[in-house]
């Protein structure tokens, strides 16, 4: 029996409900007691993380569930995309599962997303359980209900917004996280300090060698802290017609980064550390931060193992993925800014000062 998970609350009326966080939780089947009864449950995984827990899962669920089917999927970025997601329909019906059939999405980010967005679809909607394996995950994707794929001309084009039952963090699946994955990860931890809380920037700061190093307690805090701040912020704002919209900040040159690098080239979190800082420059740019706290954004960035200097796709490229970004409006580049450390705002940008970030941040 695991120790008792620490736990968040995302509130969302009759859609609210638990994050678990904790260490060996995936195989305590009293852990899953907010998932859904029914006969079936399809457990999506990757060809990378089944080997690893696939069958410790599919064991834990084996009383809950007549049958617990398990399906592998193409590992990585580039199979975020229609075949990929057609492989689940085609388990689900394949198994004759019914719309109350459980989805339980055993990965990172992109498992997560397209099992999110599959249970979004099949027969308008069955139940998910996110069991996010991968740093990045556990502290931002699995969390809030955003569920897509990607289309060649733009990241996470096509989706839904569409809540899990359950969110389990198991933190002992990030011991076998590979190093680059796990800084994946920290660039969405320091993403919540400059748009929301400076003393978890600090402690990230005075923390990060230790979470680079693993330390078991380093990162349960890291975990933690960031659900608690995506819970508060979806919890007023589900489907970013607000606030929400600040927790993509570095995300409009990151999506940038990945689509023009073409996707895997850049992990997620590596496009988004990167474009964190591009975003900063932005930030003092327009007056909402000053130089010092530029650098400083910067060094915490590459202190965790992250890109600080962006890929030279060229501005007229930047600029042209990041008007089909989902935050554009009418043709309108609209960027997170940090209006002052510990808070952001969407707002647009000039091009011209867009091109002089671009020129100063992207290599030559």
């Amino acid at each position: 029996m695991s120790a008792s998970p620490e736990r968040v609350e995302i509130q969302l009326g009759e859609r609210s409900y638990p994050i678990l966080i904790g260490t060996d939780l995936l195989g305590d089947p009293g852990h899953f007691d907010a998932a859904p009864s029914a006969a079936t449950a399809l457990i999506v995984t990757n060809t990378t993380v089944a080997p690893l827990y696939g069958e410790a899962l599919r064991r834990t669920l084996a009383g809950r569930f007549a049958a617990v089917h398990l399906l592998e999927l193409p590992d990585g970025e580039t199979h975020k995309d229609w075949p990929t997601l057609n492989l689940i329909f085609d388990a689900l019906l394949r198994h004759g599962c019914d719309r109350k059939t459980v989805l339980f999405a055993l990965g990172g980010g992109v498992v997560g997303d397209m099992t999110g967005f599959a249970a979004a679809s099949y027969m308008r909607g069955v139940p998910f359980v996110q069991v996010p394996t991968t740093l990045l995950a556990q502290v931002d994707s699995s969390v809030g209900g955003k569920t897509a794929i990607n289309h060649p001309l733009g990241k996470n084009m096509i989706g839904a917004f569409y809540q899990p039952r359950l969110v389990l963090c198991d933190l002992a699946t990030l011991a076998t996280l590979p190093p680059r994955e796990l800084s994946a990860g920290l660039a969405e931890i320091i993403k919540y300090g400059p748009i929301y809380d400076m003393a978890f920037f600090d402690w990230i700061e005075a923390n990060v060698d230790a979470l680079v190093a693993r330390e078991p307690a380093a990162l349960a805090h890291a975990v933690r802290r960031s659900c608690e701040i995506k819970a508060a912020v979806v919890g007023q704002d589900e489907r970013e017609t607000g606030l929400r919209a600040i927790l993509n900040f570095g995300h409009t040159f990151g999506h940038a980064i990945e689509a023009g690098m073409g996707y895997g080239r850049w992990l997620h979190g590596e496009a988004v550390g990167c474009g964190m800082v591009m975003a900063a420059h932005l930030s003092q740019r327009l007056g909402g931060v000053d130089v010092a706290f530029v650098r400083r954004l910067s060094a915490l960035v590459e202190r965790a193992g992250l890109p600080v200097t962006a890929p030279a796709l060229g501005a007229e490229r930047y600029i042209e993925l990041m008007r089909i970004d989902k935050k554009s409006e009418a043709g309108e580049i609209r960027f997170v800014v940090i209006d002052k450390p510990g808070s952001a705002v969407m707002r647009s940008a000039p091009d011209a000062l867009v091109r002089e970030v671009l020129a100063q941040c992207c290599a030559d």
